[in-house]
């Protein structure tokens, strides 16, 4: 086995195609999903095999899920850099996770986002920092972000990054790592393999 397959199998979330159903990320992006009475939307934005579609409906939601191709039975077909097709104003909570990454243009796709949330509505996005600390270890070794995370990434965020697409929301991690992980929001930048971004639109 490679070292990047190794490192991909050790429990720090790095690269995630072995965690992405259970990251801690996930787990922290989970905890702002309140519960919904049955009639709260949810949007779930690259719904891949339906697994967080389904996260939002245990909790109340009832769920519109889409991506790029099919691979849930109640999936849509729907590219996101393009315009959504959803009215403006009409889901409580837009779930977001390890997706922007994979975009044309990430700012023109959460602007959408935001054009399709009511107003009070909340939106949850986690998506890799690319600048945490451990890539800067294995840079030297010609292990960069680009060859640990998933082929399909075209962006590859810092904090500064994040921060510009999201200037008011709440951007959150996680350290340490493998079986102690702690959620954190100071130093994200710096210490946390994955970014987790709240935001609220407002009324």
């Amino acid at each position: 086995m490679s070292l990047i397959g190794l490192l991909k199998k050790l429990p720090i979330d790095l690269g995630q195609a072995q965690l992405r159903g259970k990251t801690k990320g996930k787990l922290i992006a989970l905890s702002f999903v309140k519960d919904s009475d049955g009639a709260r939307r949810a949007l779930d934005v690259g719904c891949r095999e339906g697994i967080q579609s389904e996260w939002l409906k245990a909790k109340g939601y009832v769920v519109s899920s889409i991506d790029i191709e099919k691979s849930y039975k109640h999936c849509k077909i729907v590219d996101v850099n393009k315009k959504l097709p959803f009215k403006s104003n009409y889901f409580d909570l837009i779930w977001c996770s390890e997706v922007i990454e994979h975009l044309d243009n990430p700012a023109k796709s959460v602007a959408e986002f935001r054009r399709a949330l009511k107003p009070g509505g909340e939106m949850v996005i986690t998506t890799p920092n690319s600048r945490c600390w451990l890539y800067s270890l294995l840079r030297p070794f010609g292990i960069t972000p680009e060859k640990m995370q998933n082929p399909g990434h075209k962006h590859f965020f810092g904090i500064k990054a994040a921060r510009k697409i999201f200037p008011n929301a709440k951007i959150m991690g996680y350290f340490p790592y493998c079986l102690l992980k702690f959620k954190i929001s100071s130093l994200v930048g710096l210490l946390s393999p994955t970014f987790v971004i709240y935001e609220k639109k407002s009324v």
